[in-house]
């Protein structure tokens, strides 16, 4: 039986306008979630900001979320990076007692080759028992990890269970749903692409606006599961304007410009990165008034 199906978030960490971690709004987006039908939570992964969190402030953002979540959903823990050394090292130095499952990213900036994916990965899988989900995206690594990569890792390890494809690529998608075993999990990591990922045989989506619309996300996302694709891209196009204006500056920039018009959290983002532009804030604030 596969795991992760449905509708996963990559959740966002709330700042305080002192750039301190908003914890009351961080429990806010759990439960706003969860009673809306997502089915699983995705801790410290780049929408979290995590090249910007220090080791403690992630200790205290996973405590104040497995507080929240009170064991409702699977919750995943981002732990990557391109040290294998160092990756293996905080594996194994951190309580992951209530993680389900480890996200963890294809080596970003070293540039292997898929030799050297499958090395690091390979590495990782064998120092833990913890469920992997592999993470590729090109547009942020620098490298694309091929999907006859991903699959030989997935028919190599156990506890390889998943992969989060995020190369916007609809022909990798499709080859790594061709050629998946049976209890792999193909998960779309491009909400435009989400919807026709899980109808072609995906198994849903870890997404970035469905924190913000959970309901309506997680309803689009079973339809494709079931095969609703008419109902499915009813939602869809309504969903298109927002999704590409999240993504339209910088991630999370535009996401938690959302969630502050939906009163969930302030737009308060850590530098390097900047917030939403004006043009940007009030193009989003139309689309969630209108909504």
């Amino acid at each position: 039986m596969q795991k992760y199906i449905g509708t996963g978030v990559a959740l966002i960490t709330p700042f305080n306008e002192d750039y301190s971690i908003d914890f009351n709004a961080l429990t806010k987006l759990v439960n706003y979630n969860i009673e809306n039908g997502t089915n699983y939570l995705v801790i410290n992964g780049t929408t979290a900001e995590s090249a910007t969190i220090t080791k403690e402030e992630r200790q205290q953002i996973i405590a104040c979320i497995v507080a929240a979540n009170a064991g409702r959903v699977p919750l995943v823990l981002g732990i990557g990076g391109n040290n294998t050394a160092a990756v293996i090292a905080d594996l194994q130095s951190t309580d992951l007692s209530d993680i389900s499952g480890i996200l963890s990213v294809a080596p970003y900036y070293s540039k292997p080759t898929q030799e050297g994916f499958y090395q690091h990965f390979k590495a990782i899988a064998t120092a833990t028992d913890k469920d992997i989900i592999l993470y590729n995206v090109p547009g942020r690594t620098a490298k694309n990890m091929v999907a006859a990569t991903s699959i030989r890792l997935a028919k190599d390890f156990n506890n390889i269970v998943a992969i989060k494809e995020a190369g916007n690529n609809m022909q990798q998608y499709l080859e790594l749903i061709k050629n998946a075993p049976a209890n792999f999990s193909v998960i779309s990591g491009d909400d435009d692409l989400a919807l026709a990922i899980t109808l072609a045989g995906g198994s849903g989506v870890i997404s970035v606006i469905g924190q913000a619309y959970p309901k309506e996300f997680s309803t689009l996302i079973n339809c494709g599961l079931q095969g609703k694709n008419k109902e499915g891209y009813e939602i869809h196009f309504k969903m298109m304007e927002i999704i590409d204006a999240i993504f339209e500056e910088n991630n999370p920039a535009g996401i938690k410009t959302v969630l502050k018009e939906l009163a969930i959290c302030n737009n308060q983002v850590r530098l390097p990165l900047v917030k939403a532009s004006n043009s940007l804030h009030d193009k989003i604030a139309a689309f969630v008034k209108s909504f």
